[in-house]
């Protein structure tokens, strides 16, 4: 066995090496390889073999994630590790111990050559509390795999920074969707440990559709069970949406980007991720699909810029240990959802009987479904609670209904010149990717780049919670709301003013192919 255990331990090194781009005749010690084994599927685990870096006493922890970026929801996804044990370079095992749900301490972390553990798919493993969404899970089956990052791999104490990389044994004719970097020789590439955690992979049977627009490459894998559903049908109907989104955006802010859709038994929504997004829904004929997942994409599409470009250290440097909430919670989410449902407003792929129908939709759900008082910060810094997370749904509704508001605020006081869109796109061209703004200065400096009037609005709407103006705000475009039905209607006779204002809030997007 210690045979067998060295020869692969060389073997994997000089895949190592033939992948590495600096060092032709060592294996490089400041990477983390993994090894995912899914030709052998059995007991539903994912076999996982870990050669980890250099390491010393103060790595001596083996870490899985206690939630994930986007989720604002506990895992402890250490409940579903099956089997841990580490070796030395001749094949020893060396003693590990689990000292908490999602950690397991190395007693001799600078002899260890090979992790291997086996942790099981959270789709049909059953728990007892903080089941995880579909989405934000794993699945192994005949026919395809899911892999969501923080559901198959660890990182070591101190060394979530390191660049990863992974070799993942699948069957042949499979296919792999991610929108992680592949090597030649098959090897996928990731910066660090929430670089892992922000590619789901989709593998298995899938379809496959791409199209360019204006630069950017997009992909399309679908898993659809009886083969109900195909890629290019979920492109086609998604071409205007994707142009549309770029010309919001004047231009898209990534080269590539990737849509993961899986098509079975049950429907549980999608999660955003800052290069692809993945969908988990009932198979059905698409034209049942269709606009539902319409709205659903173009939402998970516009997280591109936020949180991706706009973002706090919160979200720069995220806690897998221990959940940290941060305030602007109502953009990331609130004002995600409201771009969404405005850019297909805009393009006029949504009319303006629908979005506003929407509106009255999401003040409905709000009015009823949830506590109108507890505040945008508030339910953010609360959504990792079993009773914030209750009321963390309401930041698609009240979220999404205050962006609105604020867009008209800020079209008012800039004579129309300037929204909530054309300052969302200065400020991911003043932040970006690798640039995180002050999680407590945000709300003053948003202000400061816009107006000092912004700040009222931000301590009446998001930090604290006043009945929204919605008749008083929608006034200003010559639109009436009526407060017993939640109804949305133009006004016949709107004045000069209103309708210019209105006609410079629902400007027209040009699609150009």
């Amino acid at each position: 066995m210690k045979y067998l255990f060295k020869f692969w331990f060389i073997a994997i090194s000089i895949v190592l090496v033939s992948c590495g781009s600096s060092k032709n005749s060592t294996v490089q010690t400041h990477d983390v390889f993994f090894n995912v084994n899914l030709l052998d599927r059995s007991g539903d685990t994912f076999k996982v073999i870990v050669l980890p870096p250099s390491l010393t006493d103060s790595n001596s922890i083996y870490q899985f994630a206690s939630t994930a970026p986007g989720t604002y929801a506990v895992m402890d996804i250490g409940r579903f590790v099956r089997s841990f044990k580490a070796f030395d370079s001749k094949g020893n095992e060396i003693e590990t111990k689990k000292i908490s749900i999602n950690q397991y301490e190395l007693t001799s972390p600078e002899s260890i050559a090979k992790i291997e553990y086996h942790i099981a798919e959270t789709w049909d493993t059953p728990v007892t509390e903080n089941k995880l969404y579909l989405m934000c899970g794993t699945s192994i089956e005949d026919d395809h795999s899911l892999i969501n990052g923080q559901g198959v791999f660890g990182y070591f104490k101190g060394k979530q920074a390191n660049p990863i990389k992974i070799k993942i044994d699948y069957p042949e004719q499979w296919l792999v969707g991610t929108a992680l970097d592949r090597t030649n020789n098959g090897i996928y590439l990731a910066e660090d440990y929430d670089h892992v955690v922000d590619s789901p992979i989709l593998l298995g049977d899938l379809t496959k559709a791409s199209m360019d627009v204006q630069g950017t490459t997009i992909d399309i894998f679908t898993y659809s069970k009886t083969g109900l559903v195909k890629s290019n049908q979920i492109l086609d109907s998604m071409r205007d949406m994707l142009l549309s989104a770029s010309g919001f955006l004047n231009g898209l802010p990534v080269n590539r980007y990737t849509f993961l859709y899986h098509f079975e038994d049950l429907t549980q929504g999608a999660w955003e991720h800052s290069y692809s997004s993945e969908y988990v829904y009932r198979e059905a004929p698409w034209e049942y699909l269709e606009k539902n997942l319409l709205d659903v994409a173009a939402h998970e599409f516009f997280h591109i810029v936020t949180p991706l470009n706009i973002h706090s250290e919160v979200v720069e440097q995220f806690n897998f240990m221990t959940p940290v909430t941060s305030d602007h919670l109502w953009l990331y989410e609130g004002t995600t959802e409201w771009a969404a449902h405005m850019m297909l407003f805009r393009s006029r792929l949504k009319s303006t009987e629908d979005y506003l129908n929407t509106l009255r939709q999401k003040i409905i759900i709000n009015n009823n479904y949830f506590n109108p008082n507890i505040s945008l910060v508030e339910l953010a810094r609360t959504s990792y609670t079993p009773e914030g997370h209750k009321q963390y749904a309401n930041i698609y509704m009240k979220g999404a209904l205050v962006a609105g508001l604020l867009d008209i605020r800020l079209l008012e006081l800039s004579n129309g010149e300037r929204g909530l869109a054309d300052v969302i796109n200065e400020l991911a061209k003043e932040y970006g990717p690798n640039r995180p703004f002050n999680e407590n200065t945000f709300f003053d400096d948003f202000a400061d780049e816009t107006h000092p009037e912004i700040s009222d609005f931000f301590d009446k709407y998001v930090k604290a919670s006043e009945p929204l103006p919605f008749k008083e705000y929608y006034e200003k475009l010559g639109i009436y709301f009526d407060e017993a039905t939640s109804t949305f209607s133009l006004m016949e006779n709107p004045t000069d003013a209103q309708l210019d204002l209105r006609n410079k809030w629902m400007k027209q997007i040009v699609i150009k192919s």
